[in-house]
C-alpha cells in the first residue's frame, strides 16, 4: 500500500516506483498487480490505512493507492483526470459536486459512516474555552477551521457558527486550513487558541487536545462513497467499496471513533 498527497500521475508513481524496487532486487514487477486508487477524505486517513491493508490481504493481486486531502480538492482532481477508482468524501455537498460534474457512479453512492464536529483546545492552552460562545472573548485571538469553500469541516463549522449567530465575530479571528488534519496540527501545536474538527481526528491527538464540548449541527454529518465513472476496473472498485461496508471494514472504521451513517 502507498499513500500520497497529490491526485496527478498516482499510477505511473506507483508503478515506476514499484518498477525500480524490483529491478534493484533483480526481480521482474508483476504484471498482473492492478493499481486501485482511493481519494479519500483527510479524516479518514488512519481508518482507511487499516482498511486497505486488510483489503489486500483479501485481494492479493490488487494494490489500493491512498490518495488523502480536502473533498473538493480530490473532486477537482478526478474532474481534471486524475486517476481515481474510488472517492470517499467527508461531506455530501462535495458527492453531490461529482455527481454534477458526472464523474461518480450513482448507482454505486453509499452513506458509509457518520461523524461529529467538536470543539478543541490546545492540551496546554490557559485560554479557558467551554463553548462556541467562549470564542468571541478577547482572549481567542485565533480559530482553526476548515477552508468553508472547499473543506466540509469548515462547511459544517460554518453553519453551527451561523446557527448559534457567532460567525462573524469568529469569522475575523478564522486561521483557515486546507483540510481538517492542518485544522488539528494548528490547535495541537498551540498555534491557535481553539480549533473546530471532527471527533475522529481530535481521538488521534488526545496528547495535544482536548473536547471542549460536541457542536450541534442541524444536518446529519454522513460521509458517501463511490466508484468514479472514470475506472478502468469497475469489479475492483466496487469490491472495495463492499469491503468499506461490510461488517470487517465497519469494525476498522468503528475502532477510528465513527459511527452509524
Amino acid at each position: 500500500m502507498q499513500c500520497f498527497s497529490q491526485g496527478l500521475s498516482l499510477r505511473a508513481q506507483v508503478r515506476a516506483m514499484g518498477l525500480v524496487a524490483a529491478l534493484s532486487l533483480g526481480l521482474a514487477a508483476p504484471a498482473h498487480a492492478a493499481d486501485l486508487v482511493v481519494s479519500a477524505a483527510a479524516s479518514l486517513t488512519n481508518a482507511f490505512k487499516m482498511i486497505a491493508q486488510q483489503y489486500e490481504a483479501q485481494h492479493p493481486d490488487t494494490k489500493v493507492v491512498l490518495n488523502f486531502g480536502a473533498s473538493d480538492v480530490l473532486m477537482q482532481q478526478i474532474v481534471k483526470g486524475a486517476p481515481a477508482d474510488v472517492f470517499a468524501s467527508a461531506d455530501q455537498e462535495a458527492m453531490n459536486k461529482a455527481v454534477d460534474e458526472k464523474v461518480i457512479k450513482t448507482e454505486t453512492r453509499h452513506d458509509f459512516v457518520a461523524n461529529q464536529l467538536v470543539l478543541i483546545v490546545p492540551t496546554t492552552g490557559t485560554v479557558p474555552v467551554h463553548a462556541l460562545t467562549d470564542l468571541t472573548k478577547p482572549e481567542v485571538k485565533r480559530v482553526a477551521i476548515g477552508n468553508p469553500a472547499s473543506v466540509p469541516v469548515g462547511r459544517y463549522a460554518k453553519r453551527a457558527l451561523e446557527a448559534a449567530k457567532l460567525w462573524e465575530p469568529v469569522e475575523a479571528k478564522a486561521v483557515l486550513a486546507q483540510n481538517v488534519r492542518q485544522a488539528l496540527d494548528y490547535v495541537s501545536r498551540g498555534e491557535v487558541e481553539a480549533g473546530l474538527v471532527f471527533s475522529t481526528d481530535a481521538a488521534i491527538a488526545v496528547d495535544k487536545v482536548k473536547v471542549a464540548s460536541p457542536v450541534p449541527l442541524n444536518v446529519p454529518l454522513t460521509y458517501p462513497i463511490a466508484v468514479t465513472s472514470g475506472t478502468k476496473q469497475p469489479q475492483q472498485a466496487a469490491d472495495f467499496v463492499a469491503f468499506v461496508m461490510s461488517p470487517a471494514g465497519q469494525a476498522v472504521l468503528a475502532k477510528y471513533g465513527f459511527l452509524k451513517p
